[in-house]
C-alpha cells in the first residue's frame, strides 16, 4: 500500500445510547480520492463528524504521523484536516474573497504568510469566483457556494479534505463541472475522502470506495471493481442509476 494520510481502525460513534457507527476500518492514502456510499441514514456525515472530532468516538485514528482516540476538532484542523460540510456553511453577508481568507486564518495565526499565493491558486481553480470576489455570498447560486466552500478549505491547504455529499441539491450540469474539479484537485495532489449519495458520479471519480449500511462497513474495494460488483449496481446503481447516469456524465 502507499503512503497514508489517514488510517482509522474499529472507530465507533454514538449519538446518547444510540450506537450510529460500529467497528469502521478505512484508510486514505496520499493524493488518492476515497469515497464512501451507502443509503440515507448509514451513517456516512456521522463517520465524517467522528473523524473531524466534531463528534466523540472511540477507536484509533493515525492521521499527520500521530495516533489520536476521540481528537478535538481544533487538533484535527491544526493537524491539517478540512471538513467542507453538507449545508456549507457560508457568511452570506461576507463577499467571496473575505469568505475565502478566512479558510487561510489557521495558517496565518502560525505565521504562514502564504495566502495571496494560495487565493490565485483557488481563484485559478474556481474563474467564476475571481469573477464575483466582491459579491456577498447570500447572493450565490447553489453551485456557485458549493465552489466557494470547497475554495475556502482549500485556501487552509489541507493534507485532508474531506467532502461531504457536494452534489446534493446542484443542478446535473453543476454537479458535472463539481465532479471535474473533485478530479482536478486529485491531479493536484489533494487527499480526498468523498461522503456522496451520487454512488454512480461519486465511484467514477474515487480510486477506492467503501460501502457503508447501517453504521457499518459492508463492501470495499478499488472503485472500478464495486461499479461492476452486482450487489453494488442492484442497491445503488440500478433504477435510480438511470437519473445517476445524467448526473455523472
Amino acid at each position: 500500500m502507499g503512503n497514508k494520510v489517514l488510517e482509522v481502525r474499529d472507530l465507533s460513534a454514538a449519538y446518547g445510547k444510540v450506537e450510529v457507527l460500529a467497528g469502521i476500518d478505512l484508510s486514505v492514502e496520499q493524493g488518492k480520492i476515497v469515497t464512501v456510499i451507502g443509503p440515507n441514514g448509514a451513517g456516512k456525515t456521522t463517520l465524517l463528524s467522528a473523524i473531524m472530532g466534531v463528534l466523540p468516538s472511540r477507536g484509533a485514528m493515525a492521521f499527520d504521523g500521530a495516533i489520536r482516540h476521540s481528537p478535538e476538532v481544533e487538533e484535527m484542523v491544526a493537524a491539517g484536516m478540512t471538513l467542507v460540510p453538507e449545508k456549507r456553511e457560508l457568511f452570506a453577508e461576507m463577499n467571496i474573497e473575505d469568505n475565502l481568507m478566512l479558510g487561510a486564518f489557521q495558517r496565518y495565526r502560525t505565521g504562514q504568510r502564504d495566502h495571496a499565493a494560495t487565493l490565485e491558486e483557488v481563484y485559478t481553480l474556481f474563474p467564476r469566483l475571481r469573477e464575483r470576489r466582491s459579491q456577498q455570498a447570500g447572493t450565490l447560486s447553489g453551485g456557485e457556494r458549493q465552489m466557494l466552500a470547497v475554495g475556502r478549505a482549500l485556501m487552509a491547504k489541507p493534507r485532508l479534505l474531506m467532502l461531504d455529499e457536494p452534489s446534493l441539491g446542484l443542478a446535473p450540469l453543476i454537479v458535472r463541472e463539481i465532479f471535474r474539479i473533485i478530479a482536478e484537485l486529485r491531479r493536484r495532489g489533494v487527499s480526498i475522502l468523498l461522503v456522496e449519495q451520487n454512488a454512480r458520479a461519486a465511484l467514477q471519480v474515487a480510486d477506492y470506495g467503501y460501502v457503508l449500511e447501517n453504521g457499518a462497513i459492508r463492501m470495499h474495494g478499488p472503485a472500478s471493481q464495486l461499479a461492476h460488483d452486482r450487489r453494488v449496481i442492484e442497491a445503488y446503481l440500478g433504477l435510480s442509476g438511470k437519473h445517476q447516469d445524467k448526473l455523472a456524465g
